[in-house]
């Protein structure tokens, strides 16, 4: 079978295209041999590194356990008491008047219906915080691979990759930049 010529340039380009990604940070310096086709400079960052290694992260992450600690120890305290209540009423029930345990139980209820309450805002209260602060690691972030990138002559920069050759990974680069004093290479 006869191919077109115009599908043998294609294929051509396709491949020689194909072959320069493979190649890694090939230099922007000009045309791949025979293919007149610009070569580029690619990076991967890897995006959970950023989040649990870099300053901005750490800091983020010790504010929020900073603001949530007390109010996690006050459930734990709080969660404690409802099992040392709950282990009193299996203890002392059988031997308690019906009135003393309806009254236990009725109390217990209430205080693990106010515990389950907490435990939610607190939850919900926790995660919004969380977003937040990974929102603004992640800006920051983004802002400085953006100046690796142009301060590297990077063509395209990737966050996420079935496979990263360990040549192309610039995580090193942009931690060292987040976590320099003013956030910037």
């Amino acid at each position: 079978m006869k191919f077109p010529s115009s599908f043998l340039r294609r294929a051509a380009f396709a491949g020689a295209f194909a072959a320069s990604l493979l190649c890694g940070t090939a230099q922007a310096q000009g045309p791949v041999a025979g293919s007149g086709m610009p070569s580029g400079k690619i990076g991967f960052i890897n995006t959970e590194r950023i989040l649990k290694e870099s300053a901005p992260a750490k800091a983020a992450q010790q504010k929020l356990e900073a603001e949530f600690s007390k109010r996690d120890k006050n459930l734990q305290d709080m969660a404690a008491r409802i099992k040392a209540l709950s282990q009193k009423l299996d203890k002392d029930g059988p031997v308690m008047s019906d009135t003393e345990r309806s009254n236990a139980q009725q109390q217990l209820a209430d205080m693990n219906r106010d515990f389950q309450r907490k435990q939610r805002e607190f939850s919900e209260d926790l995660n919004a915080r969380r977003n937040a602060a990974l929102a603004a690691v992640l800006d920051k972030a983004n802002k400085v691979v953006k100046q690796v990138a142009e301060q590297g002559n990077y063509d395209i920069i990737f966050q996420e990759a079935v496979y990263v050759n360990p040549r192309i990974d610039i995580t090193d680069k942009v931690l060292k930049a987040l976590d320099a004093p003013s956030g910037s290479q």
